[in-house]
């Protein structure tokens, strides 16, 4: 009898039940919130789904997919750790990305690299709040808004933050018509808003064709810490744009998208396990995301006005909004200000060329980023 009692009492000490702590019920009720997000409001599904679930599983007692044998660690060390999920969305972006506008009108990347000031007043800022360079570098990449570049980022630099950061990053993302509003009413006259933009040029296609090449040897020549991101996604987009390979580009766009979103979301939220995820650093890293999303959309909108003046009025300032990467959500939010204003105001197209600018600005500004503080 005794015998048996003590298989009984070893079989509950090894069960879940006997091992669930605190902290794995708090981040089971965050990860199931993310998946709340996702399902009933919208917010970003195909990302923070997969992330908040991987988080789950991460989370649940004596869970094996996450460890040294576990399939999400195992997709991780193989996907992430060694950067090939995060280059290979970059090529899937360069597959779905039309950078027609910002050839159309080249000056907007300035308001691109512009919206690029929110991620080094993050760093600033989190360095003051004790994080030190490498990890305040990760941090402030939130501010470009672009969910695979952070995380790009985040594992070069502070693979120990990757799990906030990467969900700051997909949850301002998605809160991109929330935030930035209020930041272009405050910084715009009503006049401004309302201002019409002439139709943009046709782009021919020898320019669409030789602009990834440009771009991949003018950042290989510059900076080539940032070619892994910029030069896969150079890639993509001509596969896309020479109109010989359209197999390819609807593989791009499609099959490969789904699967490798569904890989690095997964593996990514499965590092967000209690004991690295419920620290005040968290709290940290969300407040400076914000930050640094505020600040990047204040510095594309500042720009935005200088071009509105130095045009005499043809410009309009809202534009200058879209220069952070979140693609075309907010191309998108320019183009409902603009209307609030004037029906008769079409800016979608106009915000596509800082929009995308902003795509490789952030990606430049990681490259810089990594060269200085690795």
């Amino acid at each position: 009898m005794s015998t048996i009692l003590e298989h009984l009492a070893r079989l509950v000490q090894m069960s879940g039940a006997a091992n669930l702590m605190v902290g794995n019920i708090v981040m089971m009720a965050v990860s199931l919130t993310l998946v709340y997000l996702a399902v009933f409001r919208d917010f970003e599904p195909l990302l923070l789904l997969p992330i908040g679930f991987g988080a789950f599983l991460a989370n649940l007692p004596l869970s094996n997919v996450v460890g040294h044998d576990g399939l999400l660690t195992q997709i991780y060390n193989v996907g992430v750790a060694t950067e090939v999920l995060p280059t290979m969305m970059f090529m899937v972006i360069g597959a779905l990305t039309d950078f027609g506008p910002l050839l159309a009108n080249p000056s907007t990347f300035l308001l691109g690299a512009a919206a690029q000031f929110g991620v080094f007043a993050a760093v600033l800022i989190a360095t003051g709040l004790g994080f030190n360079l490498a990890e305040a570098g990760a941090i402030g990449i939130i501010g470009g808004a672009d969910g695979p570049t952070a995380i790009f980022t985040a594992s070069k630099l502070a693979p120990h933050l990757l799990g906030p950061i990467a969900v700051a990053a997909y949850t301002y993302m998605s809160l991109v018509p929330l935030i930035q509003p209020p930041i272009m009413r405050l910084m715009t006259t009503k006049k401004e808003r309302a201002t019409v933009m002439k139709q943009l040029r046709p782009v021919s296609k020898r320019e669409r064709i030789a602009f990834p090449i440009a771009i991949s040897i003018i950042t290989a020549l510059l900076l080539p810490q940032a070619i892994a991101l910029i030069g896969t996604m150079m890639l993509g987009n001509i596969i896309r744009e020479s109109g010989v390979t359209e197999r390819l580009s609807k593989t791009l766009q499609n099959e490969m998208c789904n699967i490798v979103t569904i890989l690095l979301a997964a593996s990514v939220g499965a590092t967000m396990e209690a004991g690295n995820f419920l620290s005040l650093s968290t709290l940290k890293i969300v407040a400076l995301g914000l930050a640094a999303f505020g600040f990047s959309t204040f510095g594309g909108m500042l720009l935005g006005k200088v071009f509105y003046l130095v045009s005499g009025g043809k410009v309009n300032p809202l534009i200058g909004s879209a220069g952070v990467s979140a693609v075309p959500m907010a191309a998108r939010v320019s183009q409902v200000e603009g209307q609030r204003e004037n029906k008769q105001n079409f800016l979608l197209m106009h915000a596509m060329g800082p929009n995308v600018a902003g795509v490789l600005g952030t990606a430049m500004a990681a490259g810089v980023l990594i060269s200085l503080l690795k």
